[in-house]
């Protein structure tokens, strides 16, 4: 009775193991072939797309060429279906005359899907819509989180913005699942409207509301923070400071300093954080990781003072923070401003 007892559960384990192992290859291999289907379906819309523009010519989008395709459309779906409409042989070709190198597309369809490139190719700016592109690829962002990235402005509230145009090319052609840049990551401007503050408040009293919505905090800074510390000693000639925040990013490899002020950013808060970086790079880097990287967060923007103090500075970068909802137009005349300054003293 005791062998039998015995034999059973070994039984149990060893189909337990079994069961574990098979359905870790079936998994992956569904994964594999999911990828294999999502990338020959939008191969299969480029080619579309590519022959009709190709054979048809200036004739397009002319009332004759509309003619053509209106036909071609109706005998396309009395065989294929309804993924074969005016409008979706349309959008095929406008994806493959702005994705028009064939392998990169192939290399971009095996992490992006077909309703990935319908959005990305209604940005008309090429620069934004690799920002989008790249940042969809490295933190897979699925096409709802692309919408709201947008929507939040994310491209004009990255730090990155503001460089010139082949500079942000260059370093968003870098990007990828494993690769991510400081400029990429961080924002020239938060929005913390749900921390419920109003009129006057406290650097205190700022602190107490992001750590009592610390996870939304964490959602506005982005994706790959993870919370260390808040009011983090620093020792230094037996003086004590105390750094405001201080989390870690998975991505960039290092610790990440934020500093909390009121008011504009002030030339000698630039020489506090440094003292802090240098205390973290000493202290508290762990092998393997990357020098720390600090975030000054002001909540008034004196744009040129900032260009001016921080030019060419890389591992210290300064931030706005607004406790209300702006609207898109703040953002957007925030960013102009950043980019005449730059262009005005040779940055841009």
């Amino acid at each position: 009775m005791a062998d039998e007892i015995l034999d059973i559960k070994k039984i149990g384990q060893i189909s337990d193991r079994l069961y574990q192992g098979v359905s870790e290859i079936i998994d992956d291999s569904m994964r594999q072939v999911a990828v294999y289907v999502n990338a020959q379906s939008s191969m299969t819309f480029w080619n579309v797309g590519t022959y009709i523009t190709n054979d048809m010519n200036y004739q397009t989008y002319s009332a004759y060429g509309q003619k053509i395709l209106a036909t071609l459309s109706q005998r396309l779906m009395e065989r294929y279906g309804k993924g074969y409409t005016y409008s979706a042989l349309t959008r095929m070709m406008k994806v493959a005359r702005i994705y028009s190198d064939k392998e990169m597309f192939a290399m971009l369809s095996q992490t992006l899907s077909w309703s990935h490139f319908l959005e990305l190719v209604t940005i008309e700016d090429p620069t934004k819509r690799l920002f989008y592109q790249q940042m969809g690829m490295a933190e897979h962002w699925s096409v709802k989180q692309l919408r709201a990235k947008q929507d939040e402005m994310a491209y004009e509230r990255s730090l990155i913005a503001v460089k010139p145009d082949d500079e942000i090319v260059h370093t968003l052609e870098r990007i990828n699942p494993q690769h991510i840049e400081s400029e990429v990551v961080l924002k020239s401007s938060y929005v913390l409207d749900f921390l419920g503050l109003s009129g006057y408040y406290t650097e205190n009293e700022l602190e107490n509301a992001i750590a009592a919505q610390l996870e939304n905090f964490i959602l506005e800074l982005g994706q790959g923070f993870a919370f260390l510390e808040r009011q983090k000693r620093i020792t230094i000639d037996g003086t004590d400071y105390y750094l405001d925040l201080l989390f870690y990013h998975r991505k960039l490899k290092c610790l990440v300093a934020i500093d909390l002020k009121l008011g504009k950013f002030k030339p000698h808060y630039k020489g506090q954080m440094e003292l802090y970086l240098k205390y973290l790079q000493k202290y508290d880097m762990q092998p393997g990781e990357n020098p720390p990287i600090g975030l000054l967060l002001c909540s008034e923007g004196n744009t040129e003072h900032i260009e001016l103090l921080m030019l060419d500075e890389e591992h210290i970068k300064v931030g706005q923070y607004t406790t209300f909802l702006p609207d898109k137009q703040w953002f957007i005349d925030k960013l102009n401003r950043s980019i005449l300054i730059a262009k005005e003293h040779g940055t841009r």
